[in-house]
């Protein structure tokens, strides 16, 4: 019965250290630009867009496609880059363990 005991305490210690951080990480910015810097994302943890950044030198009324491609590609590598940053300091909490749902 100890040994319950103690595993239980130890689930609510990682729940709340868990949840700490991801109010940490929920509100911490993950910054990517593609085209050399001429289109820069901007995301949080929560993976959404907090602002898009376009120089304006690369706006090419005749090019729409390649704008649209750079924007796509800067907010891919930001919201790939807030979710493995997101992934890994959850599983340094849980141990490595994979529980469903959780993140």
């Amino acid at each position: 019965m100890a040994n319950i005991n103690q595993m239980m305490k130890q689930a609510q210690q990682m729940q709340s250290k868990m949840g700490a951080l991801q109010k940490e990480l929920d509100t911490r910015e993950f910054e990517a630009s593609s085209g050399g810097g001429m289109v820069k994302a901007v995301v949080n943890g929560k993976q959404e867009l907090i602002s898009i950044n376009i120089n304006k030198e690369c706006v090419d009324p005749d090019d729409v496609e390649m704008l649209e491609e750079l924007v796509k590609t800067a907010v891919t590598q930001a919201l790939k880059e807030s979710s493995e940053t997101v992934s890994n300091a959850m599983s340094k909490v849980t141990g490595g363990l994979n529980i469903p749902g959780l993140f």
